[in-house]
């Protein structure tokens, strides 16, 4: 069975670029995850509920399931995408 594919993808942002609104509490809608990739540099995924923290790197994605609240904080120099799918997602952090 293939891998499920992404059915959308944010632009690439960088510690500049990055929203405020993905640097702030939000969440991913009922019946979406979400995959943070991280393609150069360091990300750190917050995650309110459950609490906890990641270091996401380019060898280290960070996974998203449907309704987390969540926000991102840039670790200096980085480039980062997100990919949305409407199905479990296989995730290299698992």
């Amino acid at each position: 069975m293939a891998a499920p594919q992404p059915y959308r993808s944010t632009p690439v942002f960088d510690e500049q670029s990055l929203p405020k609104a993905l640097r702030e509490r939000h969440d991913t809608k009922t019946g979406v995850w979400g995959v943070i990739r991280v393609i150069e540099g360091e990300l750190r995924l917050t995650m309110i509920e459950p609490p906890g923290e990641q270091i996401l790197t380019p060898s280290r994605s960070g996974l998203i399931k449907p309704g987390q609240p969540h926000f991102v904080t840039p670790l200096g120099a980085m480039k980062m995408q997100v990919d949305f799918y409407n199905e479990p997602p296989m995730s290299d952090s698992e």
